[in-house]
């Protein structure tokens, strides 16, 4: 574990951001990427070396930093969820009903999406938990913050390898 430990405090930190009301909107495309390439820049810091980090690293680093991004701001979003009873959902749902309805889709299909977004919604201000809920941001963050990760990661291989290349 201490050999990735520099994924694990960049996580812990992109997952607490995405808790944040006005950051959590760049969560995925700023602060994960953000935190993948912070986390390669501190293991080069804390094991400096002049050689090239290998794309498989990045990859590494980056998938591990969405990951616990993604855990951690799971497990966030859900706690604050469940003391507050309160949540994007439930704040927004009356603009989500319009949204829905505006949808080229069939009544039907409408209809029984806003009944799963109202079941949600009541679970959430009656007891502060909806396992749907729960189980969606899960997913939701895991798939998202992984791939955002990656990213950074492998962006931020290039980067430090080129500041590497330049500086011999």
């Amino acid at each position: 574990m201490r050999k990735y430990i520099s994924p694990f405090i960049c996580g812990f930190g992109a997952g607490v951001l995405q808790v944040v009301p006005v950051a959590k909107s760049l969560a995925c495309c700023f602060i994960v990427p953000l935190a993948a390439f912070l986390s390669l820049y501190l293991e080069l810091k804390a094991n400096p070396s002049s050689e090239q980090i290998q794309l498989k690293k990045g990859l590494i680093f980056g998938l591990l930093t969405g990951l616990f991004a993604a855990l951690f701001g799971s497990f966030f979003d859900i706690f604050i969820t469940l003391i507050t009873k309160n949540n994007d959902i439930v704040a927004t749902f009356p603009e989500l009903q319009k949204m829905i309805n505006g949808f080229p889709l069939s009544e039907e299909l409408k209809n029984e999406v806003l009944r799963l977004f109202n079941n949600v919604r009541r679970e959430i201000l009656q007891y502060g938990f909806s396992p749907l809920y729960t189980v969606s941001v899960i997913i939701n963050n895991l798939v998202i913050n992984s791939i955002f990760g990656m990213i950074g990661g492998l962006v931020g291989v290039q980067a430090i390898n080129s500041k590497l290349k330049n500086q011999n």
